[in-house]
């Protein structure tokens, strides 16, 4: 029996493992495969406090892993394959087993929606990436292009001319899908470029990016752009496929909750899984802080 069951092992995971664990609530982190999420993916962190000359990603989860251990919770690297929660104790299978908590705090995060290209997986972290915020000042001076046409793309390829000299947007449909203020305040952006009509067919380079090559859509034309990076923005895809049936879900995936309170009694919610506004390292692990002081006092009642 476990007083806290956490099922992610992303930075909202890590994190409110190391608060669970400082309670001294008897706490247990899965994390998976591919522990630290989306963030185990990115080369340089600038944006972190507290690291001023930067820090790998996966250098960050490795200290945070040992952080959250230092305070006592166990980290296991299975896989949670279902859960139970109708009745409390809370149950979560990973496969045969069976893992009993009095609480749970989901933080299984959000997966990006990718191309589906054999290049684009290869060159992920290499000149390929799915947050200007994070990734941007390493564009500076440098050229960008931006797949996508919604609000998220239009809204991260205006971030990125803080830096690049260049970004072009390269958008399947014949116009933008984006809110009518950002259209024209991409249009009006003489560094942003715009390719209507068109799809990326493949990522170009040897050891980092240097080009995509792309299709137009109406003529089946295919043009190389010369090109440092290419940020995919098509979208994000909450991993609450677990979850169905158990809570009740939003349109988008995410899970009904107030703040990180879902609708059932000691089940809490954290990280990118719920938040399709910020999507930053540090409020991610803001939201597991908050989740587990929430759980905490939902442990001290009794």
């Amino acid at each position: 029996m476990y007083d806290i069951a956490i099922i992610g092992g992303g930075p909202a995971g890590l994190t409110a493992a190391i608060y669970a664990g400082r309670s001294k609530r008897k706490t247990i982190l899965f994390t998976g495969s591919n522990i630290g999420g989306q963030i185990s993916l990115t080369f340089q962190v600038e944006n972190y406090p507290g690291f001023p000359e930067s820090i790998t990603g996966p250098d960050l989860v490795e200290k945070m892993t040992a952080q959250a251990k230092k305070f006592g919770a166990e980290i296991d690297e299975r896989t949670v394959t279902g859960v139970d929660l109708s009745s409390h104790p809370y149950r979560l299978m990973i496969g045969e087993e069976v893992i009993v908590a009095k609480s749970v705090i989901i933080a299984t995060g959000s997966n990006n929606r990718l191309l589906g290209l054999e290049s684009e997986e290869r060159f992920m972290g290499r000149g390929v990436f799915v947050c200007a915020t994070c990734d941007a000042v390493i564009y500076e001076d440098l050229k960008v292009v931006a797949v996508g046409g919604g609000d998220s793309a239009v809204q991260e390829a205006l971030d990125i001319t803080k830096y690049a000299r260049e970004v072009e947007i390269v958008h399947r449909g014949k116009e933008f899908t984006a809110s009518n203020y950002l259209k024209k305040e991409a249009l009006k952006n003489e560094r942003i470029k715009i390719r209507f009509n068109a799809v990326v067919e493949e990522i170009l380079g040897e050891d980092y990016v240097s080009g995509v090559r792309i299709r137009d859509t109406l003529t089946g034309e295919e043009t190389v752009i010369e090109t440092d990076g290419v940020l995919i923005a098509i979208g994000w895809t909450p991993n609450s496929e677990l979850f169905k049936g158990q809570l009740e879900l939003m349109d988008n995936g995410g899970i009904v909750a107030d703040d990180v309170r879902t609708s059932k009694q000691g089940v809490f919610v954290a990280g990118d899984i719920n938040d399709d506004k910020y999507r930053q390292l540090v409020t991610a692990c803001g939201s597991g802080c908050r989740a587990a002081i929430e759980v905490d006092r939902f442990l001290a009642r009794g």
